[in-house]
Parts: C-alpha cells; structure tokens; sequence
C-alpha cells in the first residue's frame, strides 16, 4: 500500500499561533502535512518533482528569538525553489522577501508615495550616531528582521545614542542591519493594524501596547480594551503566557483611504495573506505606515473582537487555491 502527501502543506515555526488554522482544517476533514522548521529539514534544489500543489508559508521573523533564525534565511531559499517546480506558495518569496526587511518596506512605501517615519539604514552600529542627524529625537534604533517588538531600542537624546556606539551596544538584526527611525508618538496611544487576504481587505484591530514594548503581535493580544480577558484554549493563539501581557486590542472600521492604502501595499508586495500596521503621529495629526506583515496571525478571539473568524475565510481562500492548481 503507498501513501501520498497531501496537496496542501503549512510550513511554520511557532508553536501556538497557528492552533486555530490547523484546528479549521481538522474542523472541514482537509488533508495537509505540518512543515515545522523546528525540526530537521532539508530539501534538494535539483530535485524538480512538485510535491505540494500549494504550500503555506508561516514563518516568523522573529524566530530567531526561539533559536530559529537560520530557518529564516533558509526559507527565502525553500520558497524560491518551491516556485521554481511549480508549487503555488501562499506568502511566498517576494512576500517573504519584505516581511524580512523593513528597509525594503520602507523602500516599498517610498515607491507607493505612502507615509513613513523618517528613517537611515544602517550596517554598522558605529554609524547609528550620524545617521540620525536631522532626525527628531527619541529615535529607535529597528533591526531590519524583526517581530513581535524584537529587536527595537529607543534613546530619548542624541548623547544616550552616542554612549551606546562608542561601548558597542547598537545590536543590529540577524542580517547585521538595522533602521535608526524617529520615534513616533502615537494618538490615543494605539496603532491601527489592516489584515488583508489576497490582496483585499479582511478586518481591522487598534492595538494598544502594553507600556514601555514595542510587541504589537495581534495573536498574543488577550485583552480587549477596557481589559476583559480574550479565550485561551486549545484551539486559540492566546495562551496563558500571553494572557499576563498587557496589549489589548478593540475593533475599528479605518477610513477608506487607509484601507486603499493597505491594499495597494499588499497587493504591491505579493502579500497573500498579512497586516500592515499604521499610527497617527501625535505631534502633527499626520498618519504614517511603519510596518509590513506576511505573517498574520489574526486577534486572538476574532468572533469576539470583529465578529468573524477569520480562519474560515482563510481556509476558504487555501481550498480555492487548491482547486486552481487541481
């Protein structure tokens, strides 16, 4: 007797994010095979066979905070051998290109005439103290691979950032890059984040942070805003762990042109499914979009928190591009 691979393949790295995805695939009886890049895994780049019709990728940028980050790299890899035999890759290597780099989303937004934090790219730390002149103070210096708030450390005057490059403290990312951006003082104290899936929009959540971080991931938001306690369970992201954070989050409808603006983002970066996060700058009134996602886990709670579940729609969009590749 010979068994096949199922056609559809979700290749991830977090262990509880992606619960309620694998939960509606078991919920509709879809055969598909976990990738987790926590195991060993290797793959041949002559080997031409499609293995999977479709493949989903989930892989973090912040991986590299649970030992995972030679996996990133290695993923921009995988996926461009996956697109090379065929195989219809869900976020795939151009989406995952930028979900890398926040100096090419910058680069992006610049290109799309979208608002953004006056930002300098930088490859050395020694170089932080010159290229924030003419920017306002505080300033982040931003690893370009990121996640979930990694990687971020602000310094309210030039003097702090200059003591930081002359001890060695400026830790670029994992590609020994790194942004030094204004830091932006957010109305109301909340950032605007627009999921999109294939390039239209889906929902949208303010996220208010928890004081002092910059982790801003939806999917580890347990609170509502007036701090009522989201579901954690077997089939949610939110897990206890993430319940003792203080990040919450609410509902919003954005205007039409931040969610046009979203769109265009995706659909300019190859971005099937993902957020794009906006703030409105508390000194001027003026909106600006700082980050771009290829990684959406959704609000934890969705049914409660925008009044879906959008893993639904998401495995309704997995099946039709199942059945274009048929």
């Amino acid at each position: 007797m010979t068994t096949t691979r199922p056609d559809l393949a979700i290749y991830h790295e977090h262990p509880d994010w992606f619960r309620p995805l694998f939960a509606e695939l078991d919920r509709r009886g879809i055969a598909y095979q976990r990738i987790d890049a926590r195991e060993p895994f290797f793959y041949d780049p002559a080997d031409g066979r499609r293995n999977y019709s479709v493949l989903f990728n989930r892989m973090s940028p912040s991986a590299y905070l649970r030992g995972g980050g030679s996996a990133i790299l290695h993923n921009l890899n995988f996926l461009a051998h996956l697109e090379r035999v065929g195989t219809r890759v869900i976020n795939g290597h151009k989406a995952f290109t930028y979900e890398v780099s926040k100096a090419l989303q910058l680069t992006l937004l610049a290109d799309l005439e979208l608002p953004a934090p006056r930002s300098r790219v930088i490859h050395r730390g020694s170089d932080a103290p010159a290229a924030s002149e003419g920017l306002r103070f505080p300033v982040v210096v931003k690893a370009n691979i990121g996640g979930s708030g990694a990687g971020i450390v602000r310094f309210d005057a030039p003097e702090d950032l200059q003591a930081a490059a002359d001890g060695g403290f400026i830790e670029l990312g994992l590609d020994d890059v790194a942004l030094v951006q204004e830091f932006i003082p957010a109305r109301d104290g909340h950032i605007t984040r627009v999921e999109t899936l294939g390039g239209k929009y889906l929902y949208a959540i303010d996220v208010y942070p928890e004081a002092g971080s910059f982790d801003l991931c939806p999917a580890d938001a347990c609170q509502t805003r007036d701090g009522a306690a989201l579901i954690h369970n077997e089939n949610s992201a939110c897990t206890l762990e993430a319940a003792k954070k203080g990040l919450r989050v609410e509902a919003t409808t954005p205007a039409d042109d931040v969610i046009d603006a979203c769109k265009r983002i995706a659909q300019a970066s190859g971005i099937d499914v993902g957020g794009i996060e906006s703030m409105i700058d508390d000194r001027d009134g003026q909106r600006g979009y700082y980050d771009v996602n290829a990684l959406s886990n959704f609000v934890a709670d969705a049914p409660r928190v925008v009044g879906f579940d959008p893993h639904v729609r998401l495995v309704d969009f997995l099946v039709a591009r199942l059945e274009e590749k048929g």
